[in-house]
């Protein structure tokens, strides 16, 4: 194992709460598992589930914690157990000293990372770190929840709530190259035309425009497909009124608040479907991983999918709040990544 360092900075909450618990913090280096990989990470993506454990929505289980879920960097040690060296699987990868690889598993916003071999993955040459960290998390999102949640295709018409933000405006961009005419939903006339320029066929300003009219009226009454939609409580309700018969109510997450529960028989009237995925859970063989980690990069070497990253900042306890800050505050149209070279 190359020479490594004795510690390691990361990003720790000692408790939940607002954004003031959020620290840099100086950390022993991880302990390192036999059947591990090492990374030295060069960029962590900023994503609302960071949000949801650090102000508890999502339990944690001991503290302090490291939060983040989505890194992108270099490998610096492999694996010294023999049975992971010959798995064919392993094998398949190709990792070696100096790839670039992607993780997405809980805890890895710190410099570096010691993980289990598949919870990480190869990045392609054509593909840097910066790029890759800003797309592991919610490319894949986007593109397991359009092939297994519901699956998109030629002819369908699909909205996206929030459709400027870095998941809308890659479901966006995969609407649109898979033939279905894609509606979204955003705040003002600047994200409309980002999210435009990204793929979608109409946007509606839900400040001064009613959502729902909107959707029918451009369905000709019929409504969408499918909804995938981020912001949960706000437009829960209105979600059921603009879908058609036999559409597929896809919930992605809860920006503006958890959705109450509420009766299957609410799906009764319309013959409707509710799907409350998440993406590791499409991701849990090697052969699943494979399939969508490949496919996702496959679509950004061939510019299918354009990584909108919104904001770079600096790995100070200042700049990660306010990436929080500017993420949930809806002040960002695209990815927020964090450099975390040092």
């Amino acid at each position: 194992m190359a020479s490594l360092p004795s510690t390691i900075h990361a990003v720790s909450i000692q408790k939940t709460g607002d954004f003031d618990v959020i620290e840099k913090v100086t950390l022993p280096f991880p302990k390192v598992d036999p059947g591990h990989l090492v990374v030295k990470v060069d960029y962590f993506g900023v994503n609302f589930i960071d949000t949801y454990f650090r102000k508890g929505l999502y339990p944690l289980k001991d503290f302090p914690a490291v939060l983040g879920m989505e890194a992108a960097g270099t490998v610096v040690a492999l694996p010294t157990d023999e049975k992971v060296l010959n798995d064919p699987d392993f094998k398949k990868r190709n990792y070696a000293i100096g790839s670039k690889v992607t993780a997405n598993t809980m805890g890895i916003h710190q410099t570096y990372i010691s993980i289990p071999w598949l919870k990480a993955h190869p990045v392609p040459a054509s593909v840097d770190t910066k790029i890759a960290a800003a797309a592991g998390l919610q490319a894949l999102t986007a593109l397991s929840f359009f092939t297994e949640a519901y699956n998109v295709k030629q002819g369908d018409v699909i909205l996206i709530h929030t459709v400027a933000g870095g998941l809308g405006l890659i479901m966006a961009q995969l609407g649109k190259h898979r033939g279905a005419t894609v509606i979204g939903t955003t705040s003002t006339k600047e994200k409309a035309e980002i999210a435009k320029a990204n793929g979608a066929d109409h946007v509606i300003l839900y400040t001064s425009e009613n959502t729902v009219e909107r959707v029918l009226e451009l369905t000709n009454g019929e409504g969408v497909h499918a909804v995938f939609d981020g912001v949960g409580k706000d437009t829960f309700e209105n979600n059921f009124k603009l879908l058609r018969r036999k559409g597929t109510f896809v919930s992605v997450g809860n920006a503006s608040g958890p959705i109450a529960p509420f009766s299957p028989l609410k799906l009764v009237e319309k013959n409707l479907k509710f799907v409350r995925p998440s993406m590791p859970n499409y991701l849990v063989t090697p052969e699943e991983s494979n399939y969508y980690v490949t496919e996702v990069f496959d679509l950004i070497s061939k510019g299918v999918l354009k990584i909108n990253i919104h904001k770079v900042y600096p790995f100070t306890t200042e700049a990660v709040q306010q990436a929080q800050k500017d993420l949930t505050g809806g002040k960002s149209t695209g990815k927020l990544v964090i450099d975390a070279r040092e």
